[in-house]
């Protein structure tokens, strides 16, 4: 047995006999069990205060939603029962279902839902819009509740619905009253799963239990919306890090599903007649280069338009998806394929101009500065992005100090407005799901409304305009103007740099379970086991 081999078994084991043995683990003979391996350990429990994908998916386990989008990107009622809008469009009356219960019993009521959205909306780049067009919001009677606006505004329901980061999931008034800037301590939810915590343990594994007092709508899943039948009791998310670790233990049925298998193993996955690939998220995703605004050398936008010019796409998706089947070359802000793509403004940049790329850095006055990089080392999806950012900046005239970390430092350390030599940072690269970033109010990377905005903090009063028009504007023909309007201001100010667009299915053994419900996150209610 090889050295590595044996260091993967090991790994394994470890992984499996601490989900096992941990205290409080239920061991019911009857007890149906999941167990599946999730993209990256969940250690930030709080989907608004992050946009984090493994805080969305810890989400949809124990949250709900008053509406839902469904696989026709429609907003669908969720826990509403229904909605109304008055003949002005300046009042939506939304009315909830019968047997809403938070996991400790109490009734959800409208005050849970308004206080929900308001802190949902002071983190969400589409809540933010939102917000600045209502004028208040009025409890009806404990189930009926109105949201009132200043102006009609076309985007209430859509932002509802967001399906993904940051999703508006209802919490009880009690824990949406926490300041939107710091974390939730009470994970008290209504949806279909409740979370162990007494169970949870960072770095092996997270444990959710079917919610017994959940009702399901009656209609199918779509997307998010509908019907969340749960058909397992018990769900186990284990932190294993090492993709053929996960990979040996899916092959060898201790686990049901790996979330995130490495393209490279695939072939390997695709050969085993128990296991079958589920492409859950259709629209995919797509890879970017995030600038912090506040931090030299990215305050000036000449030298992150410096960055547009040294990057080329092909290389930063052959280096982490590699196959072709994947991946896609788009200069387009709004995803390929969607309504707004365009590939306005684009041409002088994505195709490694380091001539360019260096011109713009003279012209800036750029004096050598290293450009502090977070690179994630513990995610298959982005590990590679860093290195080959380096190294194309490095051509294209830049000084670049990389900082290897796992996943979640990245994630606190790019909440830190410090500068660099205080723990701050100047760049770092990761994927949103297409879902997230289809118009320019939904994508959080291009609200520029200074210490309001996304970490990176663009602060831009004409972006923030073009974001308000077509947040009013109802004709689709000027929505398409503005939209390139929006991208031709993104690369002029350089609020992040598109690098491609790829889609990854998830691994799964189907001589176990079934029924995966497509969605742009991974959801567990409809699967069963066999």
């Amino acid at each position: 047995m090889t050295i590595r081999r044996a260091l993967v078994r090991a790994a394994l084991a470890a992984a499996l006999c601490a989900a096992a043995a941990l205290p409080g683990t239920r061991q019911a003979a009857a007890e149906t069990l999941m167990r599946v391996v999730m993209h990256s350990d969940l250690k930030i429990l709080d989907p608004i205060w992050t946009t984090a994908y493994i805080s969305r998916n810890h989400g949809y386990m124990i949250y709900d939603t008053l509406l839902a989008m469904n696989a026709q990107q429609e907003p669908q009622p969720q826990m509403a029962e229904k909605w109304e809008v008055s003949a002005d469009k300046l009042t939506y009356t939304f009315t909830l279902r019968d047997g809403l219960k938070w996991h400790d019993g109490a009734p959800v009521t409208s005050d849970d839902c308004i206080a929900s959205i308001k802190r949902w909306a002071a983190r969400d780049s589409m809540g933010q819009k939102l917000m600045a067009s209502v004028a208040s919001f009025q409890a009806v009677d404990p189930k009926t509740f109105k949201l009132i606006l200043k102006e009609p505004y076309g985007l209430v329901l859509l932002g509802l619905a967001k399906p993904s980061s940051n999703v508006p999931f209802m919490m009880p008034k009690r824990v949406a009253e926490t300041p939107p800037s710091e974390q939730i301590s009470d994970y008290t939810g209504s949806g279909p799963f409740i979370f162990k915590k007494d169970e949870w343990k960072p770095g092996e594994k997270v444990v959710y239990v079917k919610n017994p007092d959940y009702k399901p709508r009656a209609e199918k899943p779509s997307w998010a919306s509908g019907g969340k039948v749960v058909n397992v009791d018990r769900v186990e998310w284990l932190a294993i890090s090492d993709a053929q670790t996960a990979v040996n233990a899916l092959i060898a049925g201790e686990i049901d599903m790996i979330e995130d298998p490495s393209l490279d193993l695939l072939p390997v996955l695709r050969s085993d007649r128990n296991i079958d690939l589920f492409d859950y998220n259709t629209l995919g995703f797509q890879y970017v280069f995030r600038f912090n605004s506040t931090q030299a050398p990215f305050d000036k936008p000449k030298i992150r338009q410096a960055a547009f010019a040294a990057f080329n796409q092909q290389d930063f998706l052959q280096a982490v998806i590699g196959d072709p089947e994947f991946y896609t070359i788009c200069p387009a802000l709004f995803v390929c394929g969607t309504t707004f793509a365009s590939d306005k403004g684009t041409a002088p940049y994505f195709h490694s101009d380091f001539a360019l790329s260096k011109k713009l850095l003279a012209e800036a006055g750029y004096d050598g500065m290293p450009v502090l990089l977070m690179h994630s080392t513990d995610l298959q999806a982005l590990t590679n992005l860093a290195p080959v950012a380096k190294s194309l900046l490095e051509r294209g005239g830049f000084k670049v100090n990389m900082v290897d970390m796992d996943w979640q430092s990245v994630v606190a350390r790019r909440a830190k407005k410090v500068p660099v030599s205080e723990g701050g940072w100047n760049a770092f690269l990761t994927a949103w799901a297409a879902a997230d970033i289809l118009n320019p109010v939904a994508a959080a990377f291009l609200a520029a409304n200074c210490d309001a905005a996304a970490p990176g903090w663009p602060c831009d009063a004409e972006m923030e305009r073009l974001r308000d028009a077509f947040g009013h504007e109802t004709d689709l023909a000027k929505q398409k103007e503005i939209a390139e309007q929006v991208q031709l201001r993104a690369i002029e100010i350089g609020t992040h740099v598109w690098v491609g667009q790829y889609h990854k299915p998830l691994a799964y053994r189907k001589d176990k379970v079934g029924g995966w419900v497509a969605s742009p996150a991974p959801l567990f209610w409809g699967v069963a086991k066999h």
